[in-house]
């Protein structure tokens, strides 16, 4: 497979929009906050005083002991008593509107071809659906240690192909997300793929 490297103007010519100076940059930052974000669960838990499987007799008397006053062996500062201040159950989700979606995309798009880290081929497909021709396959293109393949489409021979490879992802064009492009060394991007990429980013 023959690639070659993007360059602004060739992307220019293809519909895409990219964008200048550092504009975006803030973008880039709020969206990957947000991915993070979105994929936290949420689900850590503590037991407040109230909540803990304790007796609630009082430990000894209030006065006459020398010890503090307390009520009960529920006290947070007590082994086995409840969490003050614990985590509870919450929703971490962040939104983010269609056009910081849109400017992140294009910063970063901007970025790797000003790296010359994006290469565009004719097409991306194993004919079998061994690993090995799928890794020699990539080599022919690039020797980055971390490799996005961006297609329109993939058939099953090439996923199978790919699915094994730890520092090579395969991912289609409407849903690559700009921390995935981040991530990468090299992004090889197929040719019809660009069109959607190109809508994407208008």
């Amino acid at each position: 497979m023959s690639a070659k490297t993007l360059t602004a103007a060739e992307a220019t010519a293809a519909n895409i929009n990219l964008v200048e100076g550092r504009k975006g940059t803030q973008a880039v930052h709020d969206l990957v906050i947000a991915y993070r974000a979105n994929r936290r669960s949420g689900s850590a838990n503590t037991k407040t005083r109230a909540e803990v499987k304790c007796t609630g007799k009082k430990m000894y008397k209030q006065k006459g002991t020398g010890n503090a006053r307390h009520g009960d062996r529920g006290a947070p500062i007590f082994v086995g008593g409840g969490v003050a201040f614990g985590p509870k159950p919450r929703d971490y989700s962040k939104k983010v509107t269609k056009s910081v979606r849109k400017l992140a995309l294009r910063r970063v798009l901007t970025s790797k071809i000003e790296a010359g880290e994006i290469l565009t081929v004719a097409s991306f497909e194993i004919a079998d659906t061994k690993t090995k021709s799928f890794i020699a396959a990539v080599k022919t293109i690039t020797e980055a240690k971390k490799v996005l393949v961006i297609a329109s489409a993939f058939t099953d021979q090439t996923f199978l192909a790919g699915r094994n490879v730890k520092n090579v992802q395969l991912i289609t064009a409407a849903e690559a997300n700009i921390e995935q492009i981040l991530h990468a060394n090299a992004v090889i991007v197929t040719e019809d793929a660009l069109e959607t990429i190109a809508k994407r980013t208008a």
